[in-house]
């Protein structure tokens, strides 16, 4: 177990506020938001706290998440834990501790979300992978074929 790394968090929330796309240098599409998320349990005077994680996703998962969440969507997070050090204007090393997002799911129904204020009960989200995930499946006519 001495090569033994685990970095993996699941995060369950809601935005603090609308995610906005933007873009590196390199045109690659990102974005940055914070999570909310309250504690399970409540302090001495029966106030819940929350907590508070800056979140990063990139390429399709960041414009999905600038697509279909705005404030007070509620959201479910996969991804790994990144400290990163930076020099501030005042010469002072500082840490940043960011989420970096793995994978982004709804958890709002349809219906409870605000990003879907569409009129068009048409407008349907299909996913764009870049990668060709469905390549990587394969379809079984019938039970018997199951692997389990």
């Amino acid at each position: 177990m001495s090569n033994f790394n685990f970095n993996k968090v699941i995060l369950g929330g809601r935005l603090t506020a609308d995610p906005e796309l933007k873009q590196t240098t390199s045109g690659i599409p990102m974005v940055s938001f914070t999570v909310a998320v309250n504690r399970s349990y409540a302090s001495k005077d029966q106030q819940r706290e929350t907590d508070f994680f800056n979140v990063t996703a990139w390429r399709t998962r960041a414009e999905f998440v600038a697509k279909f969440f705005k404030k007070g969507s509620a959201i479910c997070i996969v991804g790994a834990i990144q400290n990163r050090q930076y020099t501030d204007q005042q010469g002072q090393k500082r840490t940043f501790t960011d989420i970096v997002a793995d994978e982004v799911m709804f958890v709002d129904s349809r219906g409870d979300n605000p990003a879907y204020s569409t009129s068009n009960p048409a407008d349907t989200f299909v996913p764009n992978f870049a990668d060709n995930d469905s390549a990587k499946f394969k379809e079984v006519k019938g039970d018997e074929d199951l692997p389990f």
